[in-house]
């Protein structure tokens, strides 16, 4: 059966996140041929709009207000359910970062509808429209169909192959005003610890670290290699615990849950918990000393040795390559 699909847009620094388009992939497959509607919130983010046409949406509805221009819960509740209630959807796609889990749960109550929940693949079998998600910590996946009500959905960063942009492509784009009232949190000053660069959610490259790094100095080879191969740094919760990095770099079952193409996994001994947040990347290379850590045990290469010997010459490797291209 054809579905409307609203697809929610997330930006960030004033720009659409990669998980938007991935998430317009989903819609259309959901959609079964049906329209399918981006939704952009924020404080000017029209001009956003034809990136998301141009990724596959048939139509943008953009919600404008200067009480958007920073995420709240209520502010994007509210712009969110005026466009839900005006176009009244059979589906609703948005991504699972910390703004989809925080805001996808209280849509779901207020529209009376089931969610699912970090979803990694969408697929059609039997005429079903198929979820697959992780379950206890990745260690298995489960399929959920939606057999009744609304198909709502949120999807895992870089996991859905988002459609090829074909900036030919038209939709029309129209303007929702909404009122928005009533905050209980009014966001007057954003501090970020983190230095600008590669979203590690979405980053195709990660290099971790984590306690065999010993010190905040042994990130510096860290940031090097990721900024060589085009990537983000990250790191284990025992590296954090020992104040060698901020816990914005933190990846695992307490911290961010990525799936790049390419893992370096340095001085990781392979915990559960650091695992379940990293152990569905495409490739993963471990870097440790310790011959019998757990981390070997799901890496697709491995290098037993020193970290700050064996980084180094992948730099030195890395840096002739760029200079023979």
């Amino acid at each position: 059966m054809t579905r409307k699909v609203l697809v929610v847009g997330e930006v960030r620094n004033g720009a659409l996140r990669n998980v938007s388009f991935e998430a317009i992939a989903a819609g259309k497959a959901i959609a079964e041929g049906g329209e399918v509607v981006g939704v952009i919130c924020g404080g000017y983010v029209s001009a956003l709009s034809n990136e998301m046409i141009t990724y596959g949406v048939d139509r943008v509805i953009t919600v404008e207000h200067e009480l958007l221009i920073n995420y709240t819960n209520d502010g994007l509740t509210q712009a969110l359910m005026a466009v839900i209630e005006q176009e009244n959807p059979e589906g609703i796609i948005m991504g699972h970062t910390a703004i989809g889990k925080d805001l996808s749960p209280r849509i779901a109550t207020k529209i009376n509808s089931g969610l699912i929940s970090d979803v990694t693949d969408v697929g059609v079998e039997a005429g079903q429209i198929l979820f697959t998600r992780p379950i206890y910590s990745g260690k298995a996946y489960e399929k959920k169909v939606i057999k009744e009500g609304i198909v709502f959905a949120t999807i895992r960063p870089n996991n859905i192959q988002a459609l090829e942009k074909d900036t030919s492509r038209s939709g029309l784009v129209q303007s929702l005003d909404v009122e928005i009232k009533n905050l209980r949190t009014i966001i007057k000053e954003i501090v970020r610890k983190t230095s600008e660069g590669i979203d590690l959610s979405e980053a195709k490259v990660v290099v971790a670290g984590g306690r065999g790094v010993k010190n905040s100095e042994g990130f510096k080879i860290l940031e090097e290699l990721a900024e060589l191969l085009g990537g983000a740094v990250g790191a284990s919760r025992g590296a954090c615990d020992a104040e060698y990095c901020d816990y914005s770099l933190q990846i695992g079952q307490t911290g961010k849950v990525v799936t790049p193409d390419l893992y370096i996994a340095c001085g990781i001994s392979g915990a559960i918990q650091h695992l379940a947040g990293m152990s569905n990347s495409k490739i993963i290379v471990a870097i440790n000393k310790d011959p019998e850590a757990s981390i070997f045990n799901i890496a697709d290469y491995g290098i037993v040795g020193d970290l700050f010997e064996v980084i180094p010459i992948l730099i030195e490797e890395l840096k002739k390559e760029v200079i023979n291209v």
